[in-house]
């Protein structure tokens, strides 16, 4: 990375949270004698997501279902194109997916088939997310271009104030946005918001333009021969929406509500108040953690607390891990924030966005 950047410092934590939580994580995986990579379970999920996102997309392709039938699979081909994002490809781009680095590369790269990038998904979520969540300034998840403010230090706009109301659209332009705009910015800019990207070789230059034309051939050129270009255009906006509302809600259920911190360098020394897992416990919620089906289809990222603590594990052990992390929280007092069902996080958040909307010295009052 870059050292043109002034990245915030975390402090080193005496007794170490970090170095406690990671050694009772080993303890259970060396106990089970597993690999805390991926097992049969989701590689199974795997093989059913990817037959059946090739399934739908071969029916509405080349079997053109009438529209009262083409709009619904249009929204589930949206759903499996987040779900392969969520189980597949984040597993996989954070190197949890196999104990194989081969497997954990093609599985990364299955964002390039969905039309985005992995060269810049890996610099803006594990090198930059992870690292600084919340951070305002680094943090390129909490800066939507002015149109919405997620932190304190943000500069509140007038628009804001209704930001509670439109953002399930901005939400929905998501996945067009990131694939049509957002990864071109990145890759002419050669920044991810103010952070400058690793040094691109060859072969990323090389994979950026050959996966983006890959895409277009296979969403956009064949559909609009096959089908014509208003039955495609209609089709592909239902599916970028619903596939852009999925993947906005899991992400930002995770970090903006109203019990996440948004903390901030204390002074000109640039260190942050926390250590790195405190800072990420204080940043981090979980939600809907004993709701298998929406665990199953999120691909676990309803336990991003546990995600952003051990990125390398995989998701299909989070749930046994969160009751370590639990143990762990209490012993040191530090709150391990999750809300019980998806719709109360969703309440939560719309609450956040609305107190975020408000000018700060309303926010105060």
């Amino acid at each position: 990375m870059s050292t043109s950047f002034n990245f915030p410092k975390f402090p080193s934590g005496k007794p170490s949270l970090h170095t406690e939580l990671r050694a009772r994580i080993q303890q259970y995986f060396d106990k089970k004698g597993i690999p805390s990579t991926g097992n049969i379970k989701l590689y199974s999920k795997a093989i059913i997501l990817s037959v059946t996102l090739l399934a739908v997309y071969t029916h509405l392709v080349f079997f053109t279902p009438p529209i009262y039938i083409a709009i619904p699979e249009c929204g589930l081909l949206g759903i499996i194109i987040a779900s392969v994002g969520f189980n597949i490809m984040h597993d996989g781009g954070h190197g949890s997916f196999s104990s194989k680095k081969g497997w954990n590369k093609f599985a990364a790269w299955t964002i390039n088939f969905l039309g985005a990038n992995n060269f810049m998904w890996n610099m803006k979520h594990n090198i930059i997310h992870h690292s600084y969540t919340n951070i305002h300034g680094v943090d390129d998840d909490i800066e939507v271009d002015g149109m919405m403010r997620f932190a304190p230090t943000q500069e509140h706009k007038n628009i804001h104030k209704f930001q509670h109301v439109y953002f399930w659209f901005l939400y929905s332009l998501l996945y067009i946005w990131w694939v049509f705009f957002t990864d071109y910015k990145k890759y002419f800019r050669q920044k991810v918001g103010d952070v400058p990207l690793k040094k691109m070789e060859l072969k990323n230059h090389i994979d950026f333009w050959a996966s983006k034309l890959m895409h277009a051939v296979m969403f956009m050129v064949v559909p609009i021969i096959v089908c014509g270009p208003l039955a495609w255009l209609i089709g592909f906006l239902v599916m970028g929406a619903v596939a852009g509302l999925a993947l906005s809600i899991v992400f930002q259920l995770a970090h903006a509500v109203p019990h996440t911190d948004f903390l901030m360098p204390e002074d000109e020394s640039n260190k942050m108040p926390d250590e790195f897992a405190v800072h990420q416990l204080k940043t981090t919620a979980n939600f809907a953690m004993n709701n298998k089906v929406i665990g199953w289809l999120v691909g676990g990222l309803n336990y991003q607390v546990e995600h952003h603590l051990f990125p390398k594990v995989s998701h299909i052990h989070y749930p046994a891990i969160s009751k370590i992390v639990q143990q762990v929280c209490k012993e040191y007092n530090i709150p391990y924030l999750s809300y019980p069902t998806m719709r109360e996080a969703i309440v939560e958040h719309v609450r956040f966005l609305k107190a975020m909307g408000k000018a700060p010295q309303l926010a105060m009052a």
